[in-house]
């Protein structure tokens, strides 16, 4: 009997997998793995709310394979040990995987491929996470691209050949008495409750993720108007099921390609099409890290090397963490970040863009705090977003583009639902103060019973001389 291992990574679903339909394909027995080895992502191993989110993930997708009448099997790393303790075990005679696009991981995974093919074992791995693999898009000249709108329209050209395989319903049996640790033993959860929100807001795993799925499509129609308002429920909520391979990207977009076969209004299709170009975004982002494997801690443009960033940082870079900034746009994106595990998109720009910008302080230390702290945290990513709003990433936002809350809150938080959820010390302000409560008369502040400066902090920074200084700074480099 054939025997083939499923190396699951971070695709953790039965549905449009193609490792899993190779494994099937190619031998009559199929040992599904999981093989816990973060020390092998370094200098990125998954944060504290990525580990809330693999832990339930894994549980999710053991839960469905049982279904199948398989189950998921998990060691401890290193990884390439590991592998070759199962083959010996079960006389495996494949290895499938499906890849992934981070530096440290490819390096790792290419050793891995050429040491079990010298053990004589058959390997093979697939892209399950992108619609594109990160080198299959060039320029006319052959090298990747840098800037965002050329690049999708090079995608986009392809997107109607992408079909989803369905999940199989039987799978063949494992052997009974093969052994695997239970997934509690990898510690995943946190020992100190912080993660209690998480539970009231998520929903983990393949099945989850499909559902999610259609909810948003029911509201799609009007993503293209309303995605920016971080007060309503009208973007898709998928980046951590995407992140985590619940649901794939060629998914997503056959699904949207079929409701908007159903519904061909002008609103329909628009909103389809913002959506999509997100998806964008994101196979963007994995296509920069690709080739410019450097950036997640260095800067892609090289000038941004000498900015002259703030050295005694700490205490504003605390402040900003808790949502104390004095801002309530920005304090409600970040205290919403730390009982959800997730920001609103327009939100994490305009933090991002206070702390680099305002406090001027690197987007280094940005980025590595949505990476302990976002559900969704991707490297590739994460990466994008923080260069990005810094300026100093590929098809990034000018320098000069210094996001104003006050105004960003005026626009997108209108009635002010947002702030009033997240700071609720804030909440008995009428809707024209909320966004700048130290603009109210100080006899209103004591009738609603609003004590800044106690309560809520003052302003960390004043944003007009702030925003000044920041433009003298981008002067040196300029």
């Amino acid at each position: 009997m054939t025997t083939a291992l499923l190396w699951f990574r971070r695709d953790l679903r039965l549905a449009d997998n193609p490792a899993l339909q190779a494994a099937l394909a190619h031998a009559e027995q199929l040992i599904p793995v999981y093989i816990h080895a973060p020390e092998e992502e370094a200098p990125w191993e998954p944060g504290a709310a990525s580990r809330w989110w693999l832990h339930h993930s894994l549980d999710a997708l053991d839960r469905r394979l049982r279904a199948a009448g398989s189950r998921l099997i998990i060691r401890l790393g290193p990884s390439l040990p590991a592998l070759r303790r199962l083959i010996a075990d079960t006389e495996a005679t494949h290895v499938y995987w499906n890849r992934l696009y981070e530096p440290a991981v490819i390096q790792r995974d290419n050793q891995i491929k050429q040491a079990l093919r010298a053990d004589g074992s058959v390997c093979g791995s697939f892209n399950a996470a992108l619609l594109f693999e990160p080198w299959a898009v060039k320029t006319g000249q052959g090298q990747p691209y840098k800037v965002f709108t050329p690049f999708w329209k090079a995608c986009q050209t392809q997107l109607t050949a992408l079909t989803p395989d369905a999940s199989p319903e039987v799978l063949p049996p494992l052997p009974y008495d093969l052994s695997s640790i239970p997934l509690l033993a990898l510690k995943l959860l946190p020992r100190i409750g912080w993660d209690e929100g998480f539970y009231r807001v998520w929903q983990v795993g393949e099945i989850a993720a499909q559902q999610r799925l259609q909810d948003f499509l029911a509201v799609i129609d009007d993503y293209a108007t309303q995605r920016d308002r971080p007060d309503l429920p009208h973007t898709s909520r998928l980046s951590p099921h995407l992140h985590f391979g619940e649901v794939s990207p060629r998914q997503i977009v056959h699904a949207v390609q079929i409701h908007l076969a159903h519904d061909a209004s002008a609103g329909g299709v628009k909103g389809a099409e913002t959506y999509l170009r997100e998806l964008g975004w994101r196979e963007f982002g994995h296509h920069l890290l690709y080739h410019f494997p450097t950036t997640a801690e260095t800067p892609l443009n090289p000038r941004f090397a000498d900015f002259p960033w703030r050295r005694d940082y700490g205490e504003s870079l605390h402040a900003w963490q808790r949502g104390r900034t004095g801002y309530p746009l920005v304090d409600a994106g970040l205290r919403e970040l730390w009982q959800t595990g997730w920001m609103h998109n327009r939100v994490r720009m305009i933090v991002a863009s206070l702390l680099t910008k305002n406090l001027r302080i690197p987007w280094q230390e940005g980025a590595r705090w949505f990476w302990d702290t976002l559900v969704d945290a991707d490297l590739a990513n994460n990466t994008l977003g923080w260069q990005w709003v810094a300026g100093c990433g590929a098809d990034a936002a000018p320098y000069f583009r210094i996001f104003n809350p006050m105004r960003q809150g005026e626009r997108f938080d209108p009635e002010g639902n947002y702030v009033r959820r997240w700071v609720p010390e804030l909440a008995s302000l009428p809707d024209r103060y909320r966004q700048q409560p130290w603009e109210a008369p100080a006899s209103l502040l004591n009738d609603c019973g609003v004590k800044l400066g106690d309560e809520y902090p003052y302003p960390i920074v004043n944003f007009q001389t702030s925003r000044a200084e920041a433009l003298a700074a981008y002067e040196r480099i300029k």
